[in-house]
Parts: structure tokens; sequence; C-alpha cells
């Protein structure tokens, strides 16, 4: 037998494991549990946004055009940092990877990134409408201690000022994958991004932190 055909078999069985196979941190396990949940809040609307974790070298990605709430594990692609496909879900589902990978590999190569979530939460775009210019800025705010400076990991205080880019959208995903990495790299200490008229793009060094950003 072949090393590839190994492999494919290898992800063949992964793809066919119950959720309860897995440990409770797994992405397959962990995102379809936190999509229900992040779709109940409003987060997910429809088959908009996208989740990702990366595990190890491989990356985990939901896949387009599927009501969030109904994704399930055999549903996710898993890729490397390289783009390298490692696993897809089988043929018979007609499923393609989200639109927002090209955005989402992008942010994972920019630094010590373990988690992204894209949404088009009406506050995230109504905050692009209300900010006509390239920033939003916020301070003096009581939960502002659940959002992490990505550069330390260590909470705002309530005196400390949020500076969040605000780049403009494109007429793809794709087209604004490469503006994200430029603000970046502009505001290396943010852990988000919002696009106009679109959405936010938000990354953690793990899942937990980007959920209490959220």
């Amino acid at each position: 037998m072949s090393e590839l055909t190994r492999q494919k078999l290898d992800n063949c069985k992964e793809i066919e494991k119950e959720n309860g196979e897995y440990d409770q941190d797994h992405p397959r396990r962990l995102m379809p549990e936190l999509i229900r949940l992040f779709y109940t809040r409003g987060w997910f609307p429809g088959s908009g946004g996208a989740m990702s974790i990366r595990r190890g070298d491989e990356i985990y990605i939901t896949p387009s055009g599927v009501q969030k709430e109904r994704v399930e594990s055999p549903d996710l692609f898993v890729t490397r940092l390289d783009g390298t496909l490692v696993s897809q879900p089988p043929v018979t589902r007609g499923l393609k990877m989200s639109s927002c990978s090209h955005a989402i590999m992008n942010i994972y190569q920019c630094g010590d990134v373990g988690a992204v979530i894209h949404t088009h939460s009406k506050a995230a775009v109504m905050i692009t409408l209300l900010y006509p210019g390239t920033e939003f800025r916020m301070t003096h705010q009581q939960e502002i201690r659940c959002v992490k400076h990505f550069i330390t990991g260590q909470g705002y205080k309530f005196r400390e000022e949020i500076v969040v880019p605000i780049v403009e959208n494109g007429e793809e995903e794709k087209d604004i994958a490469g503006i994200i990495q430029v603000a970046m790299k502009d505001y290396p200490d943010t852990s988000a991004v919002l696009i106009r008229r679109h959405g936010i793009y938000i990354w953690g060094k793990k899942l937990a932190t980007n959920e209490n950003d959220g």
C-alpha cells in the first residue's frame, strides 16, 4: 500500500469517527458545538461567517454554504499552513471549503494564532457605518477587560483604549485577505479587523480568547 493511499484511508477513518471518540477540545467535537452556540447568539446568521481552529500543524475550517446550526463533525475541512489539504468531507456531501479560507490562512501566517472567527454580526457592521474612518476606538467600558492584548495576552484595563482597524470591503472574501494581513502588521497588538459593510474577523492564541473578545 502506498503512503498516499494509507494517508487517505487514515483521513477517512478520522472523519468516520463519532464525536464521542474525540476529546472535548478536539476541533471536530468542539467546533460544531460552539458554532451552534454562536448561532443562537446571532453571531452566525444563516450560512454566513466561518470558524477555524489550529491543532498542531493542522487547521480545521468550516464549509461554505451550510446553515451554521447544521454543521457536523464530518463537514470540516483540514489543511496545513502551506495550504496542503489533509482531509475533506465525503464527496457525496457536495461541500466546499469556506470562502473565507484565504483570509483565515493569511491570519494564521501572521503570528501565533490558534483560532479565527469571522462573523457578519449586525453590531460589527453597524460600527463600520457609524465610524467612517480607518479605526474604531473604545475606552472606559467595564467589559473591556474581557478583551486581550494580542502580544501580552493581558486583559485591557478600564481606562485603556482599544483600537480596531477598519478596512474596506471587497467584491469577494479572497479580495480582502491581503488587506487584513496588512492591518495585522500595522496593528500588531489587535486581535480583530472590522470590514466595512461586511463584518469582523477575530483571532486569538486559543478559541477561548476569541469567544471572550466577542
